[in-house]
């Protein structure tokens, strides 16, 4: 019992001080530490240095060139105005009057072509700001809108998305970024489509109740004033930006040369385009069986091919980005640099948490809350990993780090209950994507507070739109593919 309570401090440490702001990279360390020294199970320096940081090198080995890739994609989408093309367009055609759907379609254009929630953000308060002035919807609403679009069916439903949420399982179910597409369809539909409904009622309701765009209208800053601390928050002077005055997408405004819409979707056709391609054509012409040797560590295609292909699909977007727009970049090495420095704390960030979860698995009390976990499916693989992925990423405030973790301790398990039970893999990998995208939600989690913080808002005043869109719409999607699954399997 004091073991267990000891895991639970360092769980609620790791919780709260990610709340308060402390970077993972020192938190993680320091809360598995003190759990091992709590515990006295494990020599210390050795749960460091032989558990936790090999758990972390592995995760990095396996993932840092889609983080690394997908960050330089996003920086290029911003740097060259796609992001800010794509978004103005699909809200002009649609109209102010349709201020929700437009955002949330916008944001889901981004983030499923693999642009970071980060860069979305910024690249669409803005235009959000504008739309929903003019449709006089309040400002609150401006979060649960870019949280239906960038951290729901983009990030962990819909088959393709090179989102990393939906790269973890890859490896451990030896699936596609494509695995059970009619699962995920129907989940980023549920996603969709309630997601709209609860903002559109929210807006309804304020209407009626006399509440419009100014009554918020201070909690969100100008889009200068979002240039400017943004550049402060990366690190760099207005003044590399280009002159102050001129039209920028992160003022709202077209960009200079801004590319047309076609060419600004163009990459983000290329990243899902090629995947699949890749995968369905490419790689079974191919000879592999070279894999199987020591020098590339005994693996098989089967564990390998998602990643290759998503790192096949952003590398020639990035390709295509630069060479398309190449006049557009008022510096291309800049854009390059910028967007590898961008990918380095969110691996490690991530990576972290798995070495934490790594040295809890150590833990002589793990195998008793991975026995009480195993017991919450009631023999159902799918219960079983739907709810160990969902706690832990509720735990940990993180999707990736909670499934990670998840996967990492109890991953041969569940493989092994789904081949016993007649389960498909893919059903897992989706289910275990959409899972992750679930718990992790709550008012601790990085993203949340960030897309908060960018737009001035508290908690109070919109959290409750990103609990539901962001966490309870998506169990529901959750709940219903575990039915479906459970019944037809993978489809």
């Amino acid at each position: 019992m004091v073991d267990l309570l000891i895991v639970l401090l360092a769980l609620g440490m790791v919780m709260y001080l990610a709340f308060r702001g402390l970077t993972l990279i020192l938190l993680a360390p320091a809360a598995a530490l003190m759990a091992v020294i709590l515990s006295g199970s494990l020599p210390v320096l050795a749960a460091y240095t032989q558990i936790f940081m090999t758990n972390v090198g592995d995760f990095v080995t396996a993932f840092f060139p889609l983080f690394l890739l997908g960050a330089v994609f996003g920086k290029l989408m911003d740097d060259t105005g796609s992001a800010q093309s794509i978004a103005e367009t699909v809200s002009r055609r649609l109209g102010p009057d349709r201020a929700i759907v437009s955002v949330l379609i916008c944001c889901a254009v981004l983030t499923y072509g693999g642009v970071s929630v980060f860069v979305v953000a910024f690249a669409m308060i803005p235009v959000a700001a504008a739309l929903f002035r003019q449709a006089d919807i309040p400002t609150r609403l401006i979060p649960g809108a870019i949280a239906v679009g960038a951290f729901s069916f983009t990030m962990t439903a819909l088959p393709g998305t090179p989102a990393i949420q939906n790269a973890i399982p890859m490896p451990f179910f030896g699936t596609t970024a494509f695995a059970a597409p009619g699962l995920g369809i129907i989940a980023g539909i549920i996603m969709f489509t309630l997601g709209l409904a609860w903002l559109n009622r929210r807006a309804a309701a304020a209407r009626n109740a006399g509440e419009g765009y100014g009554t918020h209208a201070d909690s969100v800053p100008e889009p200068d004033v979002i240039l400017r601390e943004r550049a402060h928050g990366e690190g760099f002077d207005i003044s590399e930006i280009g002159d102050e005055d001129a039209p920028h997408p992160a003022r709202g405004g077209a960009a200079v040369n801004q590319p047309p819409f076609w060419l600004a979707l163009l990459p983000i056709v290329i990243v899902i385009a090629v995947n699949f391609a890749f995968i369905q054509f490419i790689l079974p012409r191919l000879d592999t069986g070279f894999l199987a040797e020591p020098l590339f560590g005994e693996t098989t295609i089967e564990a390998v091919r998602g990643v290759w292909a998503v790192i096949a699909g952003l590398f020639l977007a990035i390709l295509v980005l630069i060479g398309a727009n190449w006049g557009r970049l008022e510096s291309p090495r800049a854009s390059l640099d910028k967007g590898a420095d961008a990918s380095v704390l969110p691996i490690f960030n991530t990576a972290s948490l798995v070495g934490f979860g790594a040295v809890i698995a150590a833990l002589p009390v793990f195998g008793i809350i991975s026995g009480a976990v195993l017991e919450l499916g009631g023999g159902n693989p799918l219960v079983t990993v739907a709810s160990s992925v969902g706690l832990l990423s509720a735990m940990t405030g993180s999707a990736s780090g909670g499934m990670s973790i998840a996967l990492d301790s109890l991953g041969t398990t569940l493989v092994g209950l789904a081949n016993s039970a007649g389960v498909s893999l893919e059903a897992m990998h989706r289910v275990t994507s959409v899972a992750s995208g679930t718990l992790d939600a709550l008012p601790h989690n990085g993203a949340v507070i960030t897309l908060l913080t960018v737009c001035r808002l508290s908690h109070r005043e919109s959290y409750q739109d990103i609990f539901v869109t962001a966490m309870i719409v998506p169990l529901i999607a959750l709940v219903v593919i575990v039915g479906l699954a459970t019944i037809f399997g993978a489809f």
